[in-house]
């Protein structure tokens, strides 16, 4: 019986697990993906704390870089070796009114990878060929894996600001250090807010243009048009809502937040609006990878073996590392 490695979590609250399972065959519609790489995303955490629906035991894991080993009945656009990524939409129902008027990210009856299906903390995956995306040649197996989530939400997100020529962008983790490079590149001026006194954050973020970086308790230097929460922080609400100017916008773009805690009208009034982010559609993901290999958008990752999981989620959790985790199942043998 032909098996694969997994890194289970069982239950909310429990960790993850390494568990040994019969290789699954894809069924109609699907392939089966030997991993490459496996991004670690804060949605990740959000899954293993019980913070959004998810069906246990699960595989997290949705930022998916890996090749077709196996194709399901019906499949004919992708073939054997095809490299492919795999994101959080997993599929969509087709049928309900989102669907039908092209927001299938707000579908009724959604599969996510690594929540309600299993995703990529693994050897091997299964996956709807539909919904898998080709890649930038230009990147390697784990430099791609971060664009698949956090590449993605954060152009949808960027999209929703607006023409900001003055954007802020809260939490300068694995989705703001992608977007910083593409606002930059469309010459907008990227004011960037890390955890106070993250030093070391804040120089990360200088390194890539921005123009300003400083503690999201800190006032820029300038008046925003447009505000961006990668922090699933409720209390920045507010805060970002005093840093935009009139007619500006805060974007709200994670899948779990903390309580927005009450706050003055006047911090609204003006045409400011604030906005959330859900998931992703399949268009925004073939324009969003067309971009990333057009203006060269280079992810900044750090490789973890896939057992050391758990490190890469402290990792992770705690801040304590710049741009993305990355799991890579055979990181072992590609540094014997």
């Amino acid at each position: 019986m032909a098996t694969m490695t997994a890194m289970e979590c069982r239950t909310a609250h429990a960790g993850l697990t390494g568990v040994e399972r019969e290789l699954p065959a894809p069924g109609p519609g699907e392939v089966l993906v030997e991993v490459a790489a496996c991004g670690v995303c804060r949605t990740d955490l959000h899954v293993l704390d019980g913070e959004i629906p998810a069906r246990y035991p699960v595989v997290p894991g949705h930022e998916i870089v890996g090749r077709v080993a196996a194709l399901g009945e019906g499949v004919d656009q992708l073939a054997l070796g095809d490299r492919v990524g795999v994101p959080w939409l997993g599929r969509t129902c087709g049928a309900c009114r989102y669907c039908r008027e092209g927001r299938e990210n707000l579908c009724d009856a959604p599969l996510f990878t690594g929540a309600t299906r299993d995703g990529g903390y693994a050897t091997h995956t299964i996956a709807d060929a539909a919904f898998c995306f080709a890649l930038p040649e230009a990147l390697d197996d784990s430099t791609a894996a971060p664009l698949l989530c956090a590449g993605l939400i954060g152009w949808r997100a960027y999209r929703m600001a607006g023409e900001a020529r003055r954007l802020g962008l809260y939490g300068f983790g694995a989705a703001a250090h992608l977007l910083a490079q593409v606002a930059i590149h469309q010459a907008r001026e990227v004011f960037a807010f890390t955890r106070a006194g993250d030093a070391g954050g804040q120089a990360f973020a200088r390194s890539l243009g921005c123009a300003w970086a400083g503690g999201s308790d800190e006032t820029p230097p300038a008046e925003l048009d447009a505000a961006i929460l990668f922090a699933p922080v409720g209390a920045l609400v507010p805060v970002a809502l005093r840093a935009v100017g009139k007619g500006g916008r805060v974007v709200c773009a994670g899948i779990h937040m903390s309580e927005i805690p009450a706050f003055a009208y006047a911090d609204l009034w003006g045409e400011r609006g604030i906005v959330s982010v859900a998931n992703l559609t399949r268009a925004d993901g073939v324009e969003f990878l067309a971009l990333a290999g057009e203006i060269g958008l280079r992810p900044t990752v750090t490789a973890f073996p896939l057992t050391d999981a758990d490190e890469a989620i402290v990792r992770v959790r705690n801040g304590t590392l710049d741009g993305t985790a990355v799991l890579v199942p055979d990181i072992a043998k590609r540094n014997a």
